[in-house]
């Protein structure tokens, strides 16, 4: 019989294996200073700013690190969201388990803490889209046990995260929603849930009306994205369909990698050793013994002990295991399948997916296909624990827990120094607090006229300009990019600010006119590198040994 603090030690396992989990993943990263790497750009004294030109990729995000770095220092909100993922993950993952064993808990756990989507896209910097995948387990036990208050509360880590975060979510809740069977009382607030025990099919009229409703919580948590996107007049480049599809990353093709829940469009998102035969075909076979653990699911979940209906003698005695419904089953596959559907569609038929995008730049987020694998991840990570379960045996859950960290070793310790905590120049620090302090109105302008940048003391890693984050005032920028083809050419896709057409035709002007037409287009400050000299009749501001700020003559 379970003590107290035994029951509050099993409850509480899945978070503490994803804070362990957290811990190996980051290892230098969380170090002092800030992790800086291709989309993850936190800056020290973050701005309580509105959202600049463009699509709004980093709304409400920004705003809410910047509201947290009132309280705690920025690189403490960063390091606290990191490790936060791992564990919201490895305890939703956990908690949708339709099991009381810890074992099988503890499999699916780990398997969503510590999987190749999850280290490709921290690879590739994109927090803000993993907090809501963290969250996605938790959203569809929320809709399966009922609640507009406990679904908002499950989708907040998704509407913080953006858009990306909340239609990776939408496409999960709202299949959910449509599909889930009614579920009773019986369940009482076990770790378990979600599993019905006396679930019975909903009616078309139920389930119309929990879509709705599902579906007016994800359009209202969507409104701090949503609205700046329909107002930003930002376009979408069609050939972002070729650019953005999902790609091989391994031996087995594009399929194989998706399946395995890799396939990242960039290289050098990709986990240092992921592509060996070995690593590759244990991951395969990993996700298939998953899948089939998923299917054997269907009929239910058999469960030996906890409450349930149950096989019983005539004494009344019950002499069987409980056979527990899982009320989700339907819904997560056919996210699953739609959300590997729309990367096949972006990888294999992206001519079809670019014409969709000339038609409605609407259907732009699905460019980035590979993405929506999302559902796929934790249909895998249930299905794992199903497999588990199976087998009463704690040595095949202690295998099955510590299976996803032994095939994706390299993603230990900041993917082998991959990411890494650094601190930025006393000169950033400096033009920020110059900028910050200036009541003047004007925009600041960013250079050299590019989106990403490779520091020194940033270890030569890619990153977004770190000015579009630091001042409060808008920064105008160039959001084009460009992206390495897998035959070594490079695509490049037209800007979505409406601003950096006309600030690219200013940049080209003549030098002694230069900075009079950036004036004209209400730009004060320009923000170079040290060494550049690209315009004339401009006042310095500061002179350092990487940077250079000017104020433009002609802008009070």
């Amino acid at each position: 019989m379970r003590t107290k603090w035994g029951e509050a030690a099993v409850r509480f396992a899945p978070a503490a294996l994803g804070l362990l989990l957290g811990l190996l993943a980051l290892g230098p990263a969380l170090g002092p200073g800030f992790v800086l790497r291709y989309d993850m750009v936190f800056v020290p004294d973050p701005p309580l700013a509105p959202p600049g030109a463009g699509f709004p990729r980093a709304v409400p995000s920004d705003l809410v690190v910047a509201l947290l770095a009132q309280v705690a220092p920025a690189q403490v909100v960063q390091k606290a969201v990191l490790l936060g993922i791992f564990v919201l993950a490895a305890s939703g993952a956990a908690a949708l388990v339709p099991s009381d064993r810890l074992g099988p808990r503890l499999a699916a756990a780990a398997f969503y803490a510590w999987n190749t989507y999850l280290a490709q896209r921290l690879l590739l910097g994109q927090w803000a889209l993993l907090l809501g995948v963290a969250g996605l387990p938790w959203a569809v036990r929320a809709v399966v046990l009922g609640g507009r208050l406990r679904l908002v509360a499950a989708l907040l880590p998704a509407a913080v995260g953006g858009f990306q975060a909340m239609l990776v979510s939408a496409l999960t809740v709202l299949a959910t929603a449509a599909t889930a069977a009614t579920t009773s009382a019986a369940t009482g607030g076990k770790a378990a849930a979600v599993a019905a025990t006396a679930a019975v099919p909903a009616g078309p009229v139920v389930r119309a009306r929990r879509t709705a409703e599902a579906g007016a919580v994800l359009a209202a948590l969507s409104l701090p994205w949503l609205v700046p996107a329909l107002l930003s007049g930002a376009s979408t480049d069609p050939a972002g369909a070729v650019a953005f599809a999902a790609r091989a990353d391994g031996p087995f093709g594009t399929v194989g990698s998706l399946l395995s829940l890799g396939g990242i469009w960039n290289v050098n998102a990709v986990v240092p050793g992921q592509q060996a035969w070995w690593s590759a075909s244990v991951r395969l076979v990993l996700a298939a013994v998953a899948v089939w653990g998923f299917t054997r699911l269907r009929g239910g979940f058999t469960r030996p002990g906890g409450t349930g209906p149950r096989r019983t003698t005539g004494t009344g005695r019950a002499d069987g295991p409980c056979r527990v419904g899982v009320p989700y089953w339907t819904g997560l596959a056919t996210a699953a399948g739609a959300g590997l559907g729309v990367a096949l569609l972006g990888a294999f038929a992206p001519g079809l997916l670019g014409g969709l995008i000339a038609w409605w730049p609407g259907f732009g987020p699905l460019r980035d296909g590979q993405l929506y694998v999302a559902p796929l991840v934790l249909l895998q990570a249930v299905g794992l624990a199903g497999a588990v379960a199976r087998w009463d045996s704690r040595a095949v859950a202690a295998v099955a827990a510590a299976v996803p960290v032994l095939v994706l070793p390299t993603f230990a310790l900041g993917a082998f120094g991959r990411l890494a905590a650094v601190d930025y120049p006393g000169e950033w620090r400096r033009v920020q607090a110059i900028v910050n302090a200036d009541p003047a109105p004007g925009a600041l302008l960013s250079l050299p006229w590019g989106a990403h940048r490779a520091f020194a003391w940033n270890g030569g890693r890619v990153v977004l300009d770190p000015a579009t984050k630091m001042f409060a005032r808008p920064v105008i920028w160039n959001d084009a990019l460009l992206v390495g083809l897998p035959g070594g050419g490079r695509l490049r896709l037209a800007a979505e600010s409406p601003q950096a057409a006309a600030v690219e035709a200013a940049l080209r002007a003549a030098p002694d006119g230069r900075a009079r037409a950036l004036a004209k287009l209400g730009i004060r400050y320009v923000l170079e590198r040290a060494n550049d000299n690209k315009f004339y009749g401009s006042l310095v501001v500061f002179q350092g040994s990487e940077l250079r700020l000017l104020r433009l003559s002609g802008v009070a």
